[in-house]
């Protein structure tokens, strides 16, 4: 298994993965070459076949006296086919995402996770933290 940066020619297979519909094809193409700097996808491959995928968002922070430049992670849509869960894909691809922040000198990388995979980002370095709030529109 290699994991990688994706590209232009992994669209199908990243939206195969977040089950877009075919018909959506064109459009989720044009969402991914749209935001092709701040949304990076890195795809796991096995014999030619992407088998996982995980988006780092890069986004930048209002500036501070301490710093002009500052910028942030977010995880967002992890996948891993489901034959090849618990077999460390996942792991892989938290580790490329975590290695491109450090490049990029990220101040943090958050998830939103779902309960099912609050262990599998704990495993993986994240930790709860107590500041994080969240707001979410009342249905009305």
């Amino acid at each position: 298994m290699i994991v990688r940066k994706g590209s232009a020619a992994d669209t199908a297979a990243l939206a195969e993965l977040r089950g877009i519909d075919e018909h959506k094809l064109g459009a989720y193409a044009d969402w991914v070459a749209a935001h092709a700097d701040t949304h990076l996808p890195f795809v796991a491959e096995l014999d030619g076949q992407v088998i996982g995928v995980a988006w780092l968002l890069v986004a930048q922070r209002t500036p501070s006296n301490e710093s002009l430049d500052r910028w942030y992670g977010d995880v967002q849509s992890v996948q891993v086919r489901e034959e090849h869960r618990n077999r460390g894909v996942g792991s892989a691809l938290m580790a490329a995402i975590l290695a491109e922040a450090r490049t990029r000198g990220l101040s943090h990388v958050t998830v939103h996770s779902g309960r099912r995979a609050v262990d599998f980002y704990r495993r993986n370095g994240f930790t709860q933290h107590r500041q994080l709030l969240l707001w979410e529109p009342v249905a009305s």
